[in-house]
């Protein structure tokens, strides 16, 4: 007699629930993170872990708060159910600055307030009202719900760092936040006979110096191998957790677009994006899309940052921390915000190098369509120019390319080379073609490393390759680059490709504002 096949049982997708009793009782798909939480709560105490917006920080903070207050029902099932002591229970302090936006140091001292007020009145305890100051009422809160309780209190921030993060463009305003905070996290350590356990998460790493100064004492967790996937979603999770929803999605371009995420250890997806690609159906940007990052964008043209550096960037453990409202580095912005990803480390002598690169399509083609259109000035540029570039490659119509660069440059207004300096530098030519052909998502390799030497650029299509090397000329061409293609050999490193390999050598002229030379030959493999 044959055996009945029984279909995985479906649930509900919980796209935007950070509630942990809210997804254990209405049956929603749970990605069981809590063997995380108890490794935590084994091995230490006091910790940091900083992660990208819409990444289950929240949801991750909430599972803390449910298991330490006891809640045992919404744990069976679950890896931390017979592992716990459900007879001891803690009382839970709970800061979160994730509503509104806070645009003075009055309005955070009023949220602390109201917050610091809500959790004494559900512990069951008094504090003195205001004007007492902030700092001073949230140790008298924990004092007094560790007393009231019998027993040490849990602390959980949530998105620390919000109420700086909205002030970056008002760098008083940002500087006064960062000071009210500080004062604030200052109380965890001084506190520290009362609290059994402390976790503080955000989206940027800043300064230790800078905002926990008084807090010195935090196991920072945001980078290893151990912690990596404590947020989001890892592949196994997906094949398992989520096999009822995959049929008819392609498994290598859900990784493709959605994968990459890394923190030195097991790569996950962002469970944002995951979600609604089940319930839509239809690949799309869904994270990029939740936040415009008109900030990271100004920032970026104005540091001058060569945006090629996307797919393959090299900082240091220094440079990564070095956030603070007052230094801006792009490379370490980029990691903290989500756009930029580990993809390797090596040590040499005393100095620790991480390899740094966009974690997947949607970040690379979503972040240099923004580039793109903040390098150009004018946004709808960008939409007019886009549609002949592919057709040109896949056919290797080097004419129609040309004209195609040419009414790219061409169409940036006058206006925008005299008001910005950023285009009288020469990587600004290289910067505009790479986000070009990254917002088409197209695979690009900059920098591509050969025996021979780098490439500028490589771009691959199903049908062949392109090794482009740009050069900055004065007004008429000189063909430089394309004869230093042919010089150094760098089609050697793909005569086993089996498709059609074009040697692209761009000159282009700061005076003319364009492209002067366009040469082009197909390499013989």
């Amino acid at each position: 007699m044959a055996r009945a096949i029984i279909a995985p049982m479906r649930r509900k997708l919980p796209i935007g629930i950070q509630t942990f009793r809210e997804i254990r009782e209405e049956n929603y798909y749970y990605v069981d993170k809590t063997a995380f939480a108890l490794r935590l709560v084994n091995e230490g105490k006091h910790y940091f872990l900083a992660r990208p917006r819409r990444f289950g920080k929240s949801l991750f903070l909430d599972t803390l708060a449910e298991l330490f207050a006891g809640n045992e029902a919404l744990f069976r099932g679950l890896y931390a159910h017979p592992r716990w002591d459900w007879g001891v229970r803690h009382p839970v302090i709970r800061l979160s600055f994730a509503e509104g936006r806070l645009q003075s140091a009055a309005a955070l001292d009023e949220h602390i307030h109201v917050l610091l007020s809500d959790n004494a009145e559900r512990l069951g305890v008094t504090i003195e009202p205001p004007p007492l100051d902030t700092h001073l009422r949230f140790k008298r809160l924990i004092e007094r719900a560790a007393e009231h309780a019998g027993r040490r209190v849990v602390v959980l921030v949530d998105e620390y760092d919000k109420p700086i993060l909205d002030n970056l463009t008002e760098p008083d305003v940002a500087r006064a936040m960062r000071e009210g905070l500080r004062n604030l996290y200052s109380v965890i350590k001084g506190q520290d006979a009362h609290i059994r356990f402390a976790f503080l998460t955000g989206v940027s790493k800043f300064s230790k110096v800078s905002i926990f100064s008084g807090l010195n004492n935090l196991n920072d967790i945001t980078v290893g191998a151990e912690y990596s996937a404590i947020c989001g979603y890892t592949e196994d999770d997906l094949d398992t957790v989520f096999a009822p929803e995959l049929d008819g999605l392609d498994r290598e371009q859900i990784r493709h677009w959605y994968n990459g995420y890394n923190w030195l250890g097991e790569s996950v997806y962002n469970p944002f994006d995951l979600l609604l690609l089940l319930q839509k159906r239809e690949f799309r940007p869904y994270w990029f899309e939740t936040g415009t990052p008109t900030f990271l964008v100004d920032v970026l043209t104005q540091r001058r940052f060569f945006t090629p550096q996307l797919s393959c960037t090299l900082a240091s453990e220094a440079l990564l921390s070095a956030f603070d409202v007052d230094t801006m580095v792009p490379e370490a912005l980029l990691w903290q915000t989500g756009y930029l990803t580990f993809r390797g480390q090596r040590r040499m002598g005393a100095r620790l190098e991480y390899e740094l690169a966009c974690p997947n399509l949607e970040v690379a083609y979503s972040l240099n369509d923004a580039l793109l259109k903040g390098l150009l000035g004018d946004p709808s540029v960008a939409e007019r120019v886009t549609r002949s570039a592919y057709a040109a490659l896949a056919s290797a119509d080097m004419a129609a390319l040309r004209r195609h660069l040419e009414s790219l440059y061409a169409s940036i207004p006058h206006d925008w080379y005299r008001a910005n300096p950023i285009a009288q530098y020469e990587g600004y030519w290289a910067s505009v073609f790479y986000s070009h052909l990254a917002a088409l998502g197209l695979e690009l390799i900059a920098e591509d490393v050969t025996h021979h030497g780098c490439i500028d650029l490589t771009v691959r299509l199903p049908e062949r390759i392109y090794l482009f090397e740009f050069k900055v000329v004065g007004d008429a061409p000189e063909g430089k680059a394309l004869a230093q293609l042919q010089a150094r050999g760098y089609a050697d490193k793909y005569r086993s490709s089996g498709v059609p390999v074009h040697l692209v050598g761009i000159e282009f002229s700061k005076t003319q504002r364009n492209v002067v030379g366009l040469a082009a030959l197909q390499a013989t493999l």
